[in-house]
């Protein structure tokens, strides 16, 4: 037993014609939102007035180069 699918022409023209819409509407808003907040790269900083809290370097004293000989 076989089993057949029908689509309708005017079906796909439908999706088609949704999916090209939410494509230019979706590229409209992302330029618009590129405008208003741009994307930064870096690291982020911590909000003023707060002091960083992470773990402190730690302690290497210069060793003198006679040592490694």
């Amino acid at each position: 037993m076989a089993f057949t699918l029908v689509i309708s022409i005017p079906f796909v023209i439908l999706v088609i014609a949704i999916c090209v819409c939410c494509y230019f509407l979706g590229r409209a808003r992302g330029r618009q939102d590129i405008r208003t907040q741009p994307q930064v790269y870096g690291v982020p900083i911590p909000p003023p007035g707060v002091s960083p809290s992470g773990p402190s370097p730690p302690y290497s004293p210069k060793q003198d180069k006679s040592m490694n000989v």
